[in-house]
């Protein structure tokens, strides 16, 4: 039975405080993974990685075949290359065998022992499919669709109506209405042929539209709960522990609604001893979060930089089922479905949120 085994390439990082912001296109080995994380093995230590932030290769242990790509593992710099050719019972040593690859455009192949590298099965195929998958359902719920051939743009699709399907359109006519318009999606092309439409990333539309301060909101409160994780790492026994200074500790939160403040409390495992503290504190107009806050005083804790956008996140603008409410009379109420049901959204828009931390209902 052919042995597989599992890595993981970081593609980008969603928050600029992760552990692997400055790893981008490195590959890790994978020890294990949820429907959230994969926990790869960094020297000397494990790491967690968000799924949507990486690429998970599967590799075969066989001698490589022509066109295939190989994973270089011996030393383990885990780079990917293409096999340009095979080779067996070479004169270099009998019984030896192994591959030529291309190593870099433009340089001449290099060679690698079946010793040393490990067949790349799963990034080819399968995420070309997933790919033209992708494209095509979002061809199919834009609102309008253009295909660029040369420097002309053409209609392709509209559910408005308004533009002319095979039309000729300038430039400066899609920026405008790109600008104006949602969902507007363009279709790379050929000024000789029409391609088979493959539509381009959401970071190349023309027009993408502002996240609101709530939206905004919500991210960082979901990238802090990621970062308590993130800054975990994975002892020689396989647990999850913090580390402050070369000490194996767990954390302990203490919060205090009242006084808006939540302390980090980075005790030794075994002895249960302080260790260091952080503490995070909100500021008298704003809305206090235990999630944001933790992640604050857990930074400070390791002696770690707070993310700016911990310290300047946007206040909550939607009153949601959890959240604590001042109300323009000078009360105080935990929000319930029925209120959000009998309540009119004019009167919630005047009362203030003083406290979305929401751990009642599981956000």
């Amino acid at each position: 039975m052919t042995k597989t085994k599992k890595y993981v390439r970081i593609l980008k990082a969603r928050y600029e405080s992760s552990w692997y912001a400055d790893k981008i296109g490195e590959v890790f080995e994978l020890t294990g993974e949820t429907v959230s994380f994969y926990d790869v093995r960094v020297p000397g230590v494990g790491r967690l990685v968000n799924v949507e932030d990486a690429e998970l290769i599967v590799t075969e242990k066989r001698p490589a075949k022509k066109g295939e790509k190989v994973l270089v593992t011996a030393p383990p710099t885990y780079e990917e290359v293409e096999v340009v050719g095979t080779f067996s019972n070479s004169s270099l040593e009998r019984g030896y065998s192994g591959v030529f690859v291309r190593v870099g455009l433009g340089k001449r192949p290099e060679y690698l022992s079946d010793e040393q590298y490990e067949v790349i099965v799963n990034n080819e195929v399968k995420n070309e499919e997933a790919d033209e998958m992708e494209n095509k359902l979002l061809i199919e719920n834009a609102k309008t669709v253009f295909e660029k051939k040369g420097d002309k743009y053409f209609g392709y699709k509209s559910r408005l109506g308004d533009i002319v399907i095979g039309g000729n359109y300038s430039y400066a006519f899609i920026v405008h209405y790109a600008k104006t318009n949602e969902d507007v999606v363009i279709i790379p092309g050929d000024v000789n042929a029409v391609t088979t439409p493959v539509c381009t990333t959401e970071e190349e539309r023309l027009w993408k539209p502002e996240k609101t301060a709530q939206e905004r909101r919500d991210e960082i409160v979901e990238q802090a709960k990621a970062d308590i994780e993130n800054l975990k790492y994975r002892t020689f026994y396989g647990e999850l522990r913090y580390s402050y200074h070369g000490i194996v500790c767990n954390v302990e939160f203490v919060v205090n609604k009242e006084k808006r403040t939540v302390v980090a409390l980075l005790k030794s495992v075994g002895e249960g001893a302080v260790k260091s503290k952080g503490i995070a504190k909100a500021a008298p107009d704003d809305c206090f979060n235990v999630h944001i806050g933790e992640a604050i005083a857990l930074h400070r804790a390791l002696g770690l930089e707070v993310p700016d956008e911990y310290l300047n996140a946007p206040q909550p603008t939607e009153v949601r089922v959890g959240d604590v409410i001042c109300t323009p009379h000078g009360s105080m109420h935990k929000v319930n479905k029925r209120h959000i049901n009998e309540i009119s959204d004019s009167y919630l828009s005047r009362c203030k949120i003083i406290d979305d931390s929401r751990t009642e209902v599981g956000e």
